[in-house]
Protein backbone atom coordinates (compact mmCIF):
# COMPACT_ATOMS: atom_id res chain seq x y z
CA UNK A 1 0.00 0.00 0.00
CA UNK A 2 1.17 3.51 -0.80
CA UNK A 3 2.54 5.73 1.94
CA UNK A 4 0.73 9.05 1.53
CA UNK A 5 2.62 12.24 2.28
CA UNK A 6 2.71 15.98 1.71
CA UNK A 7 5.79 18.04 0.82
CA UNK A 8 6.37 21.77 0.58
CA UNK A 9 9.11 22.62 -1.94
CA UNK A 10 11.09 25.83 -2.44
CA UNK A 11 13.14 25.81 -5.62
CA UNK A 12 15.92 28.37 -6.17
CA UNK A 13 17.93 29.29 -9.25
CA UNK A 14 16.87 30.30 -12.76
CA UNK A 15 13.40 28.85 -12.38
CA UNK A 16 11.14 31.68 -13.56
CA UNK A 17 10.63 32.47 -17.23
CA UNK A 18 11.67 28.95 -18.29
CA UNK A 19 8.25 27.22 -18.04
CA UNK A 20 9.23 25.60 -14.75
CA UNK A 21 5.68 25.74 -13.37
CA UNK A 22 4.06 24.21 -16.46
CA UNK A 23 6.59 21.39 -16.60
CA UNK A 24 6.25 20.76 -12.86
CA UNK A 25 2.47 20.53 -13.23
CA UNK A 26 2.83 18.05 -16.08
CA UNK A 27 5.40 15.95 -14.20
CA UNK A 28 3.24 15.91 -11.05
CA UNK A 29 0.14 14.85 -12.99
CA UNK A 30 2.10 12.05 -14.73
CA UNK A 31 2.91 10.73 -11.24
CA UNK A 32 -0.68 11.00 -10.00
CA UNK A 33 0.17 13.76 -7.51
CA UNK A 34 -2.01 16.67 -6.42
CA UNK A 35 -1.26 20.19 -5.19
CA UNK A 36 -0.02 23.42 -6.70
CA UNK A 37 3.06 25.28 -7.96
CA UNK A 38 3.61 29.04 -8.15
CA UNK A 39 6.22 31.75 -8.66
CA UNK A 40 7.33 33.75 -5.64
CA UNK A 41 8.20 37.47 -5.76
CA UNK A 42 11.82 36.70 -4.77
CA UNK A 43 12.44 34.63 -7.93
CA UNK A 44 11.94 31.19 -6.39
CA UNK A 45 9.22 28.68 -7.19
CA UNK A 46 7.11 27.12 -4.43
CA UNK A 47 5.05 23.94 -4.59
CA UNK A 48 2.88 21.87 -2.29
CA UNK A 49 2.60 18.25 -3.38
CA UNK A 50 0.46 15.42 -2.02
CA UNK A 51 0.29 11.74 -2.87
CA UNK A 52 2.39 8.61 -2.79
CA UNK A 53 5.70 9.26 -1.03
CA UNK A 54 7.69 7.42 -3.72
CA UNK A 55 6.09 9.51 -6.46
CA UNK A 56 6.81 12.71 -4.52
CA UNK A 57 10.45 11.61 -4.19
CA UNK A 58 10.50 11.05 -7.96
CA UNK A 59 9.10 14.54 -8.58
CA UNK A 60 11.67 16.07 -6.21
CA UNK A 61 14.44 14.34 -8.16
CA UNK A 62 13.01 15.85 -11.37
CA UNK A 63 12.77 19.30 -9.70
CA UNK A 64 16.51 19.23 -8.96
CA UNK A 65 17.10 19.53 -12.75
CA UNK A 66 13.85 21.02 -14.04
CA UNK A 67 12.97 21.69 -17.65
CA UNK A 68 15.35 22.81 -20.40
CA UNK A 69 16.80 26.30 -19.78
CA UNK A 70 16.25 26.06 -16.01
CA UNK A 71 19.24 26.15 -13.69
CA UNK A 72 18.30 24.78 -10.28
CA UNK A 73 20.57 25.80 -7.41
CA UNK A 74 18.61 24.28 -4.54
CA UNK A 75 15.43 22.40 -3.70
CA UNK A 76 14.36 22.73 -0.08
CA UNK A 77 11.87 20.09 1.08
CA UNK A 78 9.70 20.14 4.19
CA UNK A 79 7.63 17.02 4.83
CA UNK A 80 4.17 17.16 6.41
CA UNK A 81 1.33 14.70 7.07
CA UNK A 82 -0.95 13.97 4.12
CA UNK A 83 -4.12 16.10 4.23
CA UNK A 84 -6.01 15.09 1.07
CA UNK A 85 -6.65 18.77 0.37
CA UNK A 86 -6.42 18.78 -3.44
CA UNK A 87 -8.30 17.23 -6.37
CA UNK A 88 -5.62 17.85 -9.01
CA UNK A 89 -2.30 19.59 -9.58
CA UNK A 90 -2.49 23.17 -10.82
CA UNK A 91 -0.50 26.32 -11.36
CA UNK A 92 -1.42 28.88 -8.70
CA UNK A 93 -1.22 32.62 -9.27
Amino acid sequence: MAELARAHLLISGRVQGVFYRAHTRDEARKRGLTGWVRNLPDGRVAAVVEGDRRQIDSLIAWCRHGPPYAYVEEVQVDWHPYQGEFDDFRIAY
